[in-house]
């Protein structure tokens, strides 16, 4: 088969042609980053022809690592992919630099803590704000503004476009409506900062626009859980602009009526790999809410544990807990491949999930584990920066 067929642009399938590449096997043994460099288009076209290029050679890999080569792919593109990961804001600057600008796509992120801490203000918060954080930050404003972006924003915007999944078994449409309206004026105010460097734009999103972009299924039982997430590679197969999954909760359903405690964990490890592949094949982000349980010691002592035990923890790339210091709402990271444990304030408010309005900053705990700390007591304490 030759490149003349591929679906691509005619510039880019000249470029093929004038360097050589005439046929589909011609490009069997080319890396992303050696196209790209041969054929001056970035790493991400490059990755995409050559993709293309093995479909068209009947080796459909896209459940694979995504490599070229003989099943294989080098760790420098592997670096390259990485640093253009997109990730999805959190409207909370801080918490932001604590995920290292965002929640990562392709990765599975837990989020756990006790009723009433903005777990689930936080997953309605990244289903309406999708968005690739710039490397400059183009949403400063005086200190910092919020860098969120609507599913629906443009491309001058820095925005990516995409949709969202949220799985759970209540939803509250009306607090969704309140955090779009609260998006679509932040975009507003960009569009000012866009104007004053006259920069053209126009908004043209509006909360129903914001509202109609987010996929609800509601689930009664585990079964029905299972049977969603079974069935969410077809549904995304056909929307691929979903970007975003939110599971609020995975624990709920498997907590009561089980007394077959390996089936159990069976059936969540099965449910987390499917999650797992999910966000892999179609690069996207997984966010999972979990709940606390108290757990008894020996001396008679009680203290507040996510669900589910050390097992569940290994099924997710990252973890943060949620607590309260005080009267202040904190993040703490307690599990990430990459990044340095820590914690950071942030706010809830009519808007969504908002910096802090306190003083505090967050700091690293390097050698604390969340399983000592008892977040639920006041008497814990949270080591901060008072400026």
């Amino acid at each position: 088969m030759e490149v003349g067929r591929l679906p691509i642009s005619a510039t880019l399938r000249g470029k093929l042609i004038s360097s050589g590449y005439t046929t589909l096997s011609s490009l069997a043994s080319v890396s992303p980053s050696n196209l790209a460099r041969e054929l001056e288009i970035s790493n991400n076209e490059a990755f995409e022809v050559l993709k293309l290029a093995s479909h068209g050679r009947g080796l459909d890999r896209s459940e694979g690592s995504g490599a070229i080569v003989n099943g294989a792919e080098t760790a420098w593109d592997m670096l390259h992919k990485e640093q253009f990961i997109p990730r999805i804001t959190t409207s909370c600057a801080d918490l932001d630099n604590l995920l290292g600008g965002g929640i990562n796509v392709s990765e599975v992120t837990e989020i756990g803590g006790v009723p009433g801490i903005g777990k689930t203000q936080l997953g309605m918060k990244m289903v309406l704000c999708w968005s690739e954080i710039k490397r400059h930050n183009l949403f400063v404003r005086g200190n910092r503004i919020q860098l969120a972006v609507n599913v629906q924003i443009p491309g001058a915007f820095g925005g990516v476009g995409g949709k969202a999944v949220y799985i759970e078994g209540s939803f509250m449409v009306e607090r969704a409506l309140q955090i779009a309206e609260a998006c679509i004026e932040d975009m507003s105010d960009y569009s000012v900062l866009l104007k004053k460097n006259a920069i053209p734009h126009q908004i043209q999103i509006e909360p129903k626009n914001i509202l109609e972009n987010i996929f609800y299924f509601r689930v009664c039982s585990y079964t029905e859980q299972i049977a969603l997430i079974n069935y969410l590679d077809k549904f995304i197969t056909e929307h691929k602009d979903v970007k975003v999954v939110i599971v609020d909760s995975v624990t709920f359903h498997f907590r009561q009526n089980f007394d077959d405690l390996a089936l159990r964990t069976r059936l969540l490890s099965e449910m987390a790999l499917k999650l797992m592949k999910l966000a892999k094949k179609f690069s996207l982000a997984v966010r999972i809410n979990h709940l606390v349980v108290t757990t008894k010691f020996a001396e008679g002592s009680f203290q507040l544990t996510l669900a589910l035990g050390d097992s569940w923890s290994h099924s997710c790339t990252n973890r943060i807990i949620l607590y309260w210091n005080g009267d202040e709402r904190y993040a703490y990271l307690e599990k990430s491949p990459s990044l340095q444990s820590a914690s950071a304030p942030y706010s809830v408010t009519c808007r969504g999930i908002r910096n802090s309005t306190s003083k505090a900053v967050h700091i690293c705990f390097p050698a604390v584990s969340w399983n000592i700390v008892s977040w639920f007591c006041p008497l814990f304490i949270v080591y901060t920066v008072i400026i």
